[in-house]
């Protein structure tokens, strides 16, 4: 009986010591598995941090962005160089344009005050600081405001601005159609003027020399609270602030050529309505902000429909507050 019941001992420790064993290598393994998922957890989340900060330096300063030192282009003038100077830097009155070359509120503008504004310019009456800003790339997305505007700093160092500045709005695509976000669509337009298309112009135009000087305009637009594109100032003051009796392309020559002469009273010449001012204002115009004198001096412009839309989208659109403007909306007159 006594052999019988050790051997029972026996074989009961030996199964207890095998079971034993069992559950600790159950739980090594268990342990093993733990540290391997561990790591492979803390391996995939490094990954995502490595990812997600290559990402955030990708991303800023938009899809351009080239990172680069701020390049100012050729005779760049004003606060921090921001303003490129058309006309006679002598001239006794300024004309401070902001203007965004995809924004067809823009070219309405240019196309009926281009000819008043180089024929001032012409006889030394008149200079004009053009601000290149980015309004409608933050609005409504694509690259061609600030590539456009990159490459009108790159047509200045070639000493060519002004008319390559005209090619591009003349030739401007619709709003929705980002076309100047192609450099090939730029130095095709470039041909357009005579002596711009030379090497040195198409590295500045492919490289974005002067991306993040465009960058920092557009920057010193927000950071100026105007109201939207084209901000128009004549020596300080809003030409489009008083919507009763907006500054017509007419009323600009009179009041510069007032200015020119040195009488006292160029803004009352401007101030009271010509003739040909009352005739060209358009009724619809009441209660629209300042860019809407360029449509009402020309209301059978075929632009100025565009403008109208551009500039309702511009200035409700964009993600920064001081892009949108109820004031500028007020260019939307017949929607």
């Amino acid at each position: 009986m006594n052999d019988g019941a050790n051997r029972d001992a026996t074989k009961r420790s030996a199964r207890e010591r095998l079971q034993l064993e069992r559950e600790r290598q159950k739980a090594k393994d268990k342990r093993r598995r733990t540290l391997v998922v561990s790591a492979a957890v803390v391996g995939v989340l490094g990954l995502a941090a490595v990812v997600g900060l290559i990402a955030a330096n990708t991303g800023k300063g938009g899809s351009s962005a080239k990172g680069g030192p701020l390049v100012a282009p050729s005779g760049a003038t004003g606060t921090d160089a921001l303003a490129i100077q058309t006309g006679k830097t002598e001239a006794p009155s300024t004309l401070t344009v902001w203007e965004d070359f995809r924004c067809p509120a823009c070219k309405a503008f240019e196309t009926n005050y281009r000819d008043t504004v180089h024929e001032l310019e012409a006889k030394g009456l008149l200079k004009v600081e053009y601000h290149l800003v980015t309004l409608i790339d933050g609005n409504m997305g694509g690259s061609g405001s600030l590539k456009s505007a990159n490459a009108a700093a790159c047509a200045q160092d070639a000493g060519k601005f002004a008319p390559y500045h005209d090619v591009l709005f003349d030739n401007q695509p619709e709003e929705t159609d980002d076309a100047y976000g192609k450099n090939a669509k730029l130095l095709e337009l470039a041909a357009k003027v005579d002596g711009l298309d030379t090497p040195a112009f198409r590295t500045c135009v492919e490289d974005g020399t002067h991306d993040s000087w465009v960058k920092k305009s557009q920057d010193a637009f927000r950071t100026g609270k105007f109201r939207g594109t084209p901000t128009v100032l004549l020596d300080g003051k809003d030409i489009f602030a008083d919507q009763a009796n907006p500054l017509t392309p007419q009323k600009l020559k009179e009041k510069v050529e007032a200015a020119g002469k040195g009488g006292p009273g160029g803004a009352k010449t401007s101030a009271s309505p010509s003739a040909s001012a009352s005739s060209s204002a358009s009724p619809s115009a009441s209660g629209s902000a300042k860019a809407s004198s360029a449509r009402s001096s020309s209301p059978s412009a075929p632009s100025s429909s565009a403008s109208a839309r551009s500039a309702g989208r511009a200035a409700s659109g964009g993600t920064g507050s001081s892009d949108r403007s109820p004031d500028h909306s007020g260019m939307v007159m017949d929607r």
